[in-house]
C-alpha cells in the first residue's frame, strides 16, 4: 500500500476524495504513486522518459510550490482517505499564463482509481477556481489522440475539440499527434448555472 500522508491544508470534495497541495510535504508518497505510473505516464508524456529519483520527485514538488506562490501553477494531488490521512491517487493542475489570462490542465490517476469520477471531480474544482478566483477567459486540455481516457475527461466537463496538431509531440520512437480541447470562462458559467 502507498504511504498515508496528513496535510495542513485539504480541500474536501466530499467526503471519499480530497485535493492536497502539490509540495515537498508529500515527497515520500508522491514519489511512490509517479514510481508505481512511470510506465504509463510515460506511454503519454514524452517528459517523463527515465523512472523517477526521489531527488528528482522533490525538486519536481519545490518547483510545483514555487509555481504556485508565484500564480503560474494551481498544482494539486488527488487523495483518498486512508488510516486517518490521505492516499494519494493522483494529479491536477493548471499551468496558467497570468500576461493572457489562460491556462492548460493536466490530469492523471492512477490505475487502481479509474473510473470513480476522481479526475473529474478535480478538474472540476480547478475549473471553479480558473474561472471564478482567479478570473480566467480560457482553459485548454492538450493530449493525445489516442488517449481515450483523457479525452473523455475533457469532453464530460463541456470542452470543445478544436483541432489537431500533427505530430506535435515528441517521443523517442517517434511523434504522436495531439488533440487541442479548450473551454471559454462563459460555457464553463453557463454550464455550472444550468443556462446552457
Amino acid at each position: 500500500m502507498s504511504t498515508v500522508v496528513t496535510s495542513m491544508f485539504t480541500w474536501p470534495l466530499g467526503e471519499d476524495v480530497a485535493l492536497l497541495p502539490q509540495t515537498v510535504a508529500i515527497s515520500d508518497a508522491y514519489h511512490e504513486l509517479l514510481a508505481a505510473n512511470h510506465e504509463r505516464i510515460a506511454r503519454w508524456d514524452p517528459y517523463a522518459t527515465e523512472p523517477p529519483t526521489r531527488e528528482g520527485t522533490r525538486s519536481f514538488l519545490e518547483a510545483r510550490g514555487q509555481g504556485w506562490l508565484a500564480g503560474t501553477e494551481l498544482p494539486v494531488v488527488i487523495a483518498v482517505p486512508a488510516d486517518g490521512g490521505w492516499q494519494l491517487a493522483g494529479f491536477a493542475g493548471l499551468r496558467i499564463s497570468q500576461l493572457s489570462g489562460t491556462a492548460d490542465a493536466g490530469y492523471w490517476i492512477d490505475s487502481s482509481f479509474e473510473g470513480r469520477g476522481l479526475v473529474t471531480r478535480a478538474v472540476t474544482a480547478l475549473l471553479d477556481q480558473a474561472f471564478g478566483s482567479l478570473d480566467l477567459a480560457r482553459v485548454t486540455v492538450h493530449t493525445l489522440v489516442d488517449n481515450e481516457r483523457s479525452r473523455a475527461v475533457a469532453t464530460r466537463l463541456g470542452f470543445t475539440e478544436e483541432g489537431i496538431h500533427r505530430q506535435a509531440v515528441p517521443f523517442r520512437d517517434g511523434r504522436a499527434d495531439e488533440v487541442i480541447y479548450g473551454l471559454l470562462a462563459d460555457e464553463w458559467k453557463a454550464a455550472r448555472t444550468g443556462s446552457a
